[in-house]
């Protein structure tokens, strides 16, 4: 075994099996394969043979099989006995196996050996070992979440006010108010430690300092207006909030407390601005169906779509999926009809592979193919893609596997976990562990994905 093989291979889930197959196998009882291949350098094999091991009370055998994989000194495999042995109690060897990877100053090490070391009361050793990466937005986080049980807010919070004076004009246009910050959460996580001592008006301060406060989705102001039950103040700001994110978090809070009328009307306030329903539309769609409004719902989806520009792949795609969810598969075909009628009678795959999977629901998985076939994109590979799905639903693996052995190459964990399926176990391995093919230069310009 070689550290960097297992690394690559593990990163890019290539020439490998893959954990979703892992898990397929035991699932379908192949579990002496997954235990011979983890002694072949497997590592999703081994991790999951380890982890089953140790479900069964055999902790020997569960270092043993990941033994070979340390002696790489890989860091993932050094992760994964340390975390065995900090489930067993055994704290201090957990510490021990940890701490020379740390010392290289790997950020994701770094990390994880911090949150080790406070969990087990340790939490300033913790924030001495993070406090030279303050400048790095994924330590900074950590940071502030160690400390706390070290007892050092204050210090954090020193640290992180003179990172954000130390802030500079991003670029040299007067008109920029963009701030080059390091880290570029300091107002975010700042705001965290004050919310953490009892200062909220402070944390409420530092956050409308920020010219954005919704990060992945979710909007760091509104959800801390809402934790500490300032609704109103949370309706003010959700109206100002371009995202839709604030009036997500308000019909949320709106929602917990019984009032689904009230979070629906934040959603529809929301979306009665310009554009505003793009943000909140299947959010919206998504609380109607859990109150047993599914026409309702329905009809924000549709309206969305037969907006100016609204007919996109993944709006369709959801109104359809609402249609066949609600018993209204012929509606969504009848939908897809009109929208090939408006486009002048074309139907692109995007919009053709819901209408396959609409009419499998229907019973008509023939009549599908047959269309398939006939479509302009019936021979790229992600059409082999829908097709081998539809055959597989409608429990004809081995035609699915037809399908997709005709491209095994582009295939490759999809073919190899329907021949899991059927039984057919070395096959499937010998897919996945084939070595990659190198990528062919990208054309400057390409017709078929990835374009």
């Amino acid at each position: 075994m070689d550290a960097a093989d297992l690394d690559h291979r593990t990163r890019t889930q290539s020439g490998c099996i893959p954990p979703l197959l892992v898990s397929r196998l035991l699932e379908r009882g192949h579990e002496r394969e997954v235990e011979a291949q983890a002694g072949r350098g497997e590592w999703f094999c081994a991790l999951e043979w380890a982890r089953l091991l140790e479900r069964r009370g055999e902790r020997g055998k569960a270092l043993e099989v990941l033994a070979p994989y340390v002696a790489t000194g890989w860091w993932p495999a050094t992760r994964a006995r340390a975390e065995l042995l900090e489930e067993w109690g055994r704290v201090e060897e957990a510490i021990a196996l940890c701490r020379p990877f740390a010392e290289t100053g790997d950020r994701l090490v770094l990390e994880h050996f911090a949150r080790l070391l406070a969990r087990h009361g340790r939490g300033g050793e913790a924030f001495t070992l993070l406090r030279p990466g303050i400048g790095d937005w994924f330590l900074a986080e950590c940071l502030v979440e160690v400390c706390a049980t070290a007892g050092r807010d204050e210090e954090a919070a020193a640290l992180l006010e003179a990172r954000i004076e130390a802030a500079v004009p991003a670029c040299d246009d007067p008109d920029c108010h963009r701030l080059r910050m390091e880290p570029s959460n300091a107002f975010a996580l700042l705001a965290a430690v004050r919310e953490r001592q009892g200062r909220i008006e402070e944390a409420i301060a530092l956050l409308r300092r920020r010219k954005a406060t919704s990060v992945n989705g979710r909007d760091a102001l509104a959800d801390l207006l809402a934790r500490h039950d300032r609704i109103e103040e949370l309706r003010v700001y959700a109206a100002s909030d371009q995202y839709g994110h604030a009036a997500q978090c308000l019909a949320e809070v709106l929602e917990e407390r019984g009032d689904a009328d009230g979070a629906v009307d934040a959603y529809r306030e929301f979306a009665a601005a310009s554009d505003g329903l793009w943000h909140v539309a299947v959010p919206l769609a998504r609380l109607l169906v859990r109150h047993g409004r599914a026409g309702e719902a329905i009809e924000v989806m549709r309206g969305l779509a037969d907006s100016p520009g609204g007919a996109e792949d993944w709006i369709v795609g959801t109104l359809c999926t609402l249609y066949a969810d609600h018993g209204r598969a012929h509606d969504a075909l009848a939908y897809l009809d009109a929208l090939r009628a408006r486009r002048g009678g074309e139907e692109e795959w995007e919009f053709f592979g819901p209408r396959l999977a609409l009419m499998a629901v229907l019973g008509l998985v023939d009549e599908a193919l047959e269309l398939a076939r006939a479509h302009p994109e019936g021979s790229t590979w992600y059409a082999a893609w829908s097709v081998s799905e539809i055959l597989a639903e409608a429990g004809r693996t081995a035609e699915a596997v037809a399908v997709l052995e005709r491209d095994a190459a582009a295939a490759g964990a999809r073919l190899a976990g329907y021949l899991i399926d059927l039984g057919r176990v070395q096959d499937a391995v010998q897919i996945l562990q084939r070595p990659p093919v190198p990528a062919a230069p990208t054309p400057a310009y390409c017709e078929e994905p990835p374009f």
